[in-house]
């Protein structure tokens, strides 16, 4: 039985304890896509609450930043946002998984999208934080200023330093037809650009886009591969409330993947992808009633099951 890489192997093995990432969703942080600079309304799956359990709390009204902000009148309730949420997360992780060890996950929306300043003032204090080994923030490829890949190029000497790219497909057809507003040559530039500076890459995928056919959901795993990325996340997609997908879905027009795919698609990545590749997620779902279809992404825990089960069949242990 080969085991798989998986975050939890892999930090472990690095730092002798339970490393857990800790969700921090920072309140006045959006997207290019949804405040119209690229786009407007997000990618069409978009709906940020059922991605992170911090999202609407302590939110601060009239807030909504970008990189060319000049202000940032709340940047001390961020700060408080940041510490609170932290302390939540490590005290669950700590007595559920014996978590010694933290990695300050910045997750919801694009947390590079800010003023140079509000950005390197938050990480510096999440950095700070007790029993911190570093951060990881999740963020688009357009968003990312060469000054802060100086900056975490620099923190990184010292500490974890992660950047985590929603990409979802390496197809242009694709992130036209979810309202992406990127392109797939420019999103890979910039890839390459931050492993010139020594910053870890986590790439997400998703499988089950419209029109994406397994061949081409395997093509975006080697993309990642072939820019020998350190990390990846995949997920299936699901369509959820007050989503523009959700309306596609209503329409007919759109097919959740089915969980015999999704799985065999999954089973695919893991012989594909070189052992040294961490596989930092292989599922997600929603169970509350937010959740929309397909209806086997409504227990995650059932879900994770039969992925494992069919895993090790293939002989993989996650």
């Amino acid at each position: 039985m080969q085991d798989i890489l998986t975050a939890g192997r892999y930090f472990r093995k690095k730092y002798s304890v339970n490393v857990y990432k800790t969700p921090i969703s920072i309140s006045g942080f959006t997207c290019p896509n949804i405040d119209g600079s690229k786009a407007h309304g997000g990618c069409i799956f978009c709906e940020n609450d059922s991605f992170s359990p911090h999202v609407g709390v302590q939110k601060l009204k009239g807030l909504f930043l970008n990189i060319n902000s000049t202000k940032n009148p709340f940047l001390s309730s961020q700060i408080t946002q940041l510490e609170f949420q932290f302390n939540q997360s490590k005290l669950k992780l700590s007595k559920k998984f014996n978590a010694k060890k933290f990695l300050v996950y910045f997750q919801s929306f694009t947390n590079t999208y800010a003023p140079y300043d509000t950005l390197t003032t938050l990480y510096d204090k999440a950095f700070k934080l007790d029993n911190v080994i570093g951060i990881s923030i999740g963020t688009r490829a357009d968003c990312v200023e060469n000054r802060l890949l100086e900056y975490l190029s620099e923190k990184s000497k010292k500490k974890e330093v992660w950047i985590e790219y929603g990409i979802q497909s390496t197809n242009n057809k694709t992130l036209e037809n979810i309202n992406r507003a990127e392109k797939v040559e420019d999103v890979i530039e910039q890839i390459k650009k931050t492993k010139t500076y020594g910053i870890k890459v986590c790439i997400h995928l998703i499988f089950g886009l419209p029109e994406e056919t397994q061949e081409m959901m395997l093509n975006s795993v080697q993309a990642a591969i072939d820019l020998n990325v350190e990390s990846l996340k995949i997920h299936p997609l699901y369509v959820v409330k007050k989503t523009a997908l959700a309306n596609e879905f209503k329409k007919g027009k759109f097919t959740p993947i089915s969980e015999e795919l999704y799985i065999d698609t999954l089973v695919k990545t893991v012989k594909m992808i070189p052992s040294s590749m961490i596989i930092q997620r292989i599922s997600a779902g929603v169970s509350d009633d937010s959740l929309i279809s397909p209806q086997w992404c409504n227990n995650k825990h059932k879900q994770m099951y039969n992925i494992k089960k069919v895993l090790e069949k293939e002989g993989y242990r996650y």
